[in-house]
């Protein structure tokens, strides 16, 4: 054996063992739901969201119902002005004692903040919500995930958003920039969730991702990308967008590029994505397609799927535990359970998804 053979064989050796080490994993999707804190029985729900393997419990947090009145330190929770909902504290410190994370989505403007305007309206001062935020993270300290809005794509839901018109996404763009500096300043390992589109709107999904800018012609500041992939068609990204506007469960690779797009000169964020469901049975008050329960468990499996294989999406949520009573053909049929806590095929599908 030569000289320079004794040398080198401990690191040939080294390298053997790297190469046959297995890749690190990627990082899984977060099995995520939204849901309410207490079954039709009256019990909690926190067991059953823990039996399913729920990882993440997404709630709302409205600015509007929380500050009725201007505070005089908006950023301290402690504020008098501010009246935290005692519903809200108890799911997040369930979910906590359960193993379970908490995002919370914060929307609705007070009609203080933006000269009674509607609580669609942002404010009139954008620093406003993001004291706001700071006092929110400052509440719910166990609180890591943080949605800016949601939906601002729909016209019910975000204004100024005219149709088709860059002014709305450039606002938003402001506005969630502030908040992500607020949040990030009461602690840094706050995940910061914006964008928050939908399959469709009064401005598409690609055009509100390239004209969500700053006024320095920048994206504004993000940690994921958040999206609600409703869709009418099964879950396959083999497909083709259908509508060059729409962006469903089956366009989440083209969606993904082009989020990597606008943010090329930075970190590319990952893809939350908020919401996602098909009704079974049914039509009901908020969808008008359905499909059987046994294809909603295919169509979740399937969502699943792609959750699951993909590393740059960081999370999916589904919409919802329960069904709604029937009342008239209004109520949700999207659930786990129908409306007498029966498990349905999809209950099944969502425990063992991911």
């Amino acid at each position: 054996m030569s000289a320079l053979f004794r040398i080198l064989a401990p690191l040939f050796a080294a390298l053997a063992l790297l190469a046959a080490a297995p890749a690190a994993p990627a990082q899984a999707a977060l099995k995520s739901m939204w849901g309410p804190s207490t079954l039709p029985d009256g019990s909690s729900a926190f067991p059953l969201y823990k039996r399913l393997g729920v990882r993440v419990l997404q709630h709302q947090l409205s600015w509007r119902d929380v500050a009725t009145a201007r505070p005089r330190r908006p950023r301290d929770p402690a504020d008098p002005a501010y009246r935290w909902p005692a519903s809200l504290d108890q799911a997040v410190a369930e979910a906590s004692r359960n193993g379970i994370r908490t995002a919370l989505m914060v929307k609705r403007t007070p009609d203080w903040a933006n000269g009674n305007r509607g609580e669609q309206w942002v404010p009139t001062r954008l620093r406003d919500y993001a004291d706001f935020m700071m006092a929110a993270a400052r509440h719910y300290r166990s609180v890591r995930l943080w949605m800016v809005w949601g939906e601002p794509t729909r016209g019910d839901s975000f204004k100024p958003m005219p149709p088709d018109a860059k002014r709305g996404p450039r606002v938003y763009a402001q506005l969630l920039d502030q908040a992500y500096g607020a949040l990030k300043r009461v602690r840094r390992s706050n995940t910061v969730i914006g964008g928050m589109t939908w399959t469709v709107g009064v401005v598409s999904p690609p055009k509100f991702i390239r004209w969500m800018r700053l006024p320095n012609g920048k994206p504004p500041r993000l940690d994921w990308f958040g999206h609600n992939p409703f869709s009418v068609r099964y879950p396959r990204l083999s497909r083709s967008p259908y509508n060059p506007g729409v962006r469903d469960m089956s366009d989440i690779d083209t969606l993904y590029a082009e989020v990597r797009r606008a943010y090329r000169h930075r970190r590319t964020p990952r893809l939350w994505l908020s919401e996602f469901t098909v009704s079974a049975r049914r039509a009901n008050r908020a969808f008008t397609f359905f499909v059987s329960e046994r294809a909603q468990a295919r169509w979740l499996r399937a969502a699943y799927r792609i959750a699951c294989a993909k590393r740059y999406i960081a999370g999916l949520g589904w919409y919802t535990l329960v069904d709604e009573p029937d009342d008239g053909g209004a109520g949700l049929t999207s659930g786990l359970l129908d409306a007498s806590g029966r498990p349905k095929p999809a209950y099944t599908a969502y425990r063992n998804a991911c």
